[in-house]
């Protein structure tokens, strides 16, 4: 992201106090693709991540960070630009055995930092897990504010008519 090729965050692994490595958000790479793949399917067969196919991935791998443990990617997102001055916070999947040690979090402070560095004013999301943006700062809103992310993704999404997912954002 940005050209950057070091770790943009530093997150702490499923370990023992005695024995805590640390594991970097790093942009992701196509040789990443295939375990995003895997990473993502859980959360696409549930309705939480839309799909995304093979190609979608390779051609928008620039959008993501990673985080990496023991060779295996274990959480991830991705940063759409839509404007000049909004953005997305998208693809957001921590794996199961992954979960609630931070890394959700380090990967949306990682994606908030490279949308600053963009100049972008606002970032958005939808979720249907609002609570865990609003403890990073995010704010309720309305998905009709963002005609151009409605226009672009949910026009094709399967669950379109029926959504479930709350808009939130941070300016």
């Amino acid at each position: 992201m940005s050209g950057e090729t070091g770790a943009l965050y530093v997150v702490r692994g499923p370990t023992h106090d005695a024995q805590r490595t640390f594991h970097p958000v790093r942009p992701a790479t196509l040789a990443d693709v295939p375990q995003l793949e895997a990473l993502m399917a859980p959360f696409v067969a549930t309705g939480d991540l839309l799909p995304r196919s093979n190609y979608d991935l390779c051609r928008h791998i620039k959008e993501y960070v990673v985080v990496e443990a023991g060779g295996e990617i274990v959480a991830c997102g991705a940063l759409k630009i839509y404007s000049p001055a909004l953005a997305e916070v998208a693809g957001l999947a921590v794996r199961d055995d992954w979960q609630g040690r931070g890394l959700g979090k380090r990967v949306v402070e990682a994606l908030i930092v490279e949308a600053r560095g963009q100049g972008l004013a606002e970032v958005l999301a939808l979720t249907r897990k609002p609570d865990f943006f609003y403890r990073l700062g995010f704010a309720l809103s309305d998905r009709h504010h963002f005609p151009i992310k409605v226009w672009a993704d949910c026009a094709r999404c399967p669950r379109q008519f029926c959504c479930d997912e709350i808009a939130v954002t941070m300016k």
